[in-house]
C-alpha cells in the first residue's frame, strides 16, 4: 500500500512539475511577444518623430514663434496659435479639474448606492468613449447658439473641459479606490470626520494616480482639433487677444476670453491643406513645437506627482 502511495506522489510531483515548466515557457513567450509589440510601436514612433523632425526643424527660429500667420510661407509664424493654445488650455484645466476631482469624490466617497449613481457611472463611462465631434456639436449647440458665448475662448476651454471631464472623474475615482481602507479607519478611529478624513488622508495619497489621469485627459485635449473646427476656431489670425490686465481697478480683465482664438492643431491643419511644399515644412515645425508645449505640460505634472508621492508613508 506504501508503495502505490509514493508512486502516486511521484507521478503527481512530475506533473505538477511539467505543469509548471509548461506555464514558465508560456510566461517567457508571452514576455517576448509583449517586448516585441513594444518595440514595433516604439520603431513606429521613433520614425514618425524623426521624420517630423527632419522635415521642420530647419524651420524653428525666434521669428517663426514671434511671427503671425501670412499668406507667405516664409513669413508666416505660430504666434498667434501657441499663446491660444496655452489660454484654451488653461481654461480647460480650470474648468475639467475642479469639476473632475469633486464629481469624483462625491461618486466614490458619499454617493449612496441605488440604480441612479449606478445609471451616472454608466453614463460617466460611455461619455469616455464618445468622439470628439460630438462633444464639438453639443458646444455649438449650446455654448454658440444657446448661451451665445461665440467663438470664443471661452466656448473653447468649456469644450474641451466636456471632452475631458469623463476621463478626469473615472481616473480620479480609481486613484481613491486604490487607497487601502485601513487609511479611512484609522482617521475615522482618531475620530476624523468624513470631510477630515477625504480632505486629509484619501485625496493627498490618491493625487499621483489623480496628477496620472489629469496628464491623459490634458493630453488629449491639447491635440483635439474636430470639435474646435465645429465650434469656430479660425485658421487665420493676425492679432493676439486682449490682455488679462488692465490699468484702471480690478485690474484684471476678462475681455479676451470672448476673444476669436485659434490654436496649434488648427494652424497646423490649415498648412497640411495648403499646396506648397513650404507650408508643409511649416506644419511640420509647429508640430515639434506643440509636442514640446505637451512634453513641458507632462513634465510638470509628473514632477508635482512625483513630490506627492514621496509624502505618502504607510
Amino acid at each position: 500500500m506504501s508503495l502505490e502511495n509514493g508512486s502516486d506522489m511521484s507521478i503527481r510531483s512530475d506533473l505538477i512539475q511539467r505543469m509548471v515548466a509548461r506555464r514558465k515557457r508560456m510566461d517567457r513567450w508571452f514576455s517576448l511577444v509583449g517586448l516585441m509589440a513594444m518595440l514595433a510601436a516604439l520603431a513606429i514612433l521613433l520614425a514618425l518623430l524623426g521624420q517630423l523632425a527632419f522635415d521642420g526643424i530647419g524651420r524653428l527660429s525666434w521669428q517663426f514663434l514671434t511671427s503671425y500667420p501670412s499668406r507667405f510661407p516664409a513669413n508666416a509664424g505660430i504666434l498667434s496659435a501657441w499663446i491660444g493654445t496655452i489660454l484654451v488650455m488653461l481654461l480647460t484645466a480650470l474648468t475639467a479639474v475642479p469639476l473632475g476631482l469633486g464629481a469624483a469624490i462625491y461618486l466614490e466617497e458619499y454617493a449612496p448606492r441605488n440604480w441612479v449613481t449606478d445609471l451616472i457611472e454608466i453614463n460617466i463611462a460611455n461619455l469616455a468613449g464618445v468622439p470628439s465631434i460630438v462633444y464639438g456639436l453639443m458646444a455649438l449647440g449650446l455654448l454658440v447658439y444657446e448661451f451665445h458665448l461665440g467663438q470664443s475662448f471661452l466656448t473653447a476651454g468649456f469644450t474641451l473641459a466636456m471632452l475631458i471631464l469623463p476621463i478626469v472623474i473615472i481616473a480620479t475615482r480609481e486613484a481613491i479606490r486604490s487607497v487601502p481602507p485601513q487609511i479611512r479607519e484609522a482617521a475615522y478611529a482618531l475620530g476624523a470626520t468624513k470631510w477630515q478624513t477625504v480632505r486629509d488622508h484619501v485625496v493627498p495619497y490618491s493625487m499621483g494616480g489623480i496628477l496620472t489621469g489629469l496628464i491623459l485627459a490634458l493630453s488629449r485635449a491639447i491635440g483635439e482639433t474636430a470639435p474646435l473646427i465645429t465650434v469656430g476656431a479660425l485658421s487665420f489670425i493676425a492679432f493676439l487677444p486682449h490682455p488679462p490686465w488692465q490699468s484702471d481697478f480690478p485690474f484684471i480683465s476678462f475681455q479676451w476670453m470672448l476673444d476669436p482664438f485659434t490654436v496649434m492643431p488648427i494652424q497646423m491643419f490649415n498648412w497640411v491643406s495648403r499646396p506648397q511644399e513650404d507650408f508643409h515644412v511649416n506644419a511640420a515645425a509647429a508640430g515639434l513645437v506643440l509636442l514640446l508645449m505637451t512634453l513641458a505640460m507632462n513634465a510638470l505634472a509628473i514632477a508635482i506627482r512625483t513630490r506627492y508621492r514621496k509624502r505618502i508613508h504607510w
